[in-house]
């Protein structure tokens, strides 16, 4: 069995991704046009991501969504559903 617990393995994977490097609290920010242009960044100098930038970059934000779950502050949870659509513009897959 690993040595994370279960309830923390989603941190890591946050924290320790394979394929971004994010800036420390960016799921915390409260300006989703920020988020979205952090994770974009982030996207864009990766040099270990698998997929495409907006691919990688949307991925970790509905992973750190889905993962959070009810523990998520629905506020917060607003701001992160906005970043998403903030990235797509971000993008041109509006």
């Amino acid at each position: 069995m690993s040595s994370s617990s279960p309830e923390n393995w989603s941190a890591k994977v946050t924290r320790e991704s394979d394929a971004l490097d994010l800036e420390q609290g960016v799921f915390t920010w409260k300006d989703p046009k920020k988020i979205a242009r952090s994770l974009q960044a982030s996207a864009e100098a990766s040099k270990r991501r698998k997929s495409p930038p907006f691919r990688s970059a949307m991925s970790m934000l509905v992973f750190y969504i889905n993962r959070a779950g009810k523990n998520l502050d629905e506020d917060q949870r607003q701001i992160l559903e906005q970043a998403k659509k903030e990235l797509r513009s971000l993008y041109g897959k509006d």
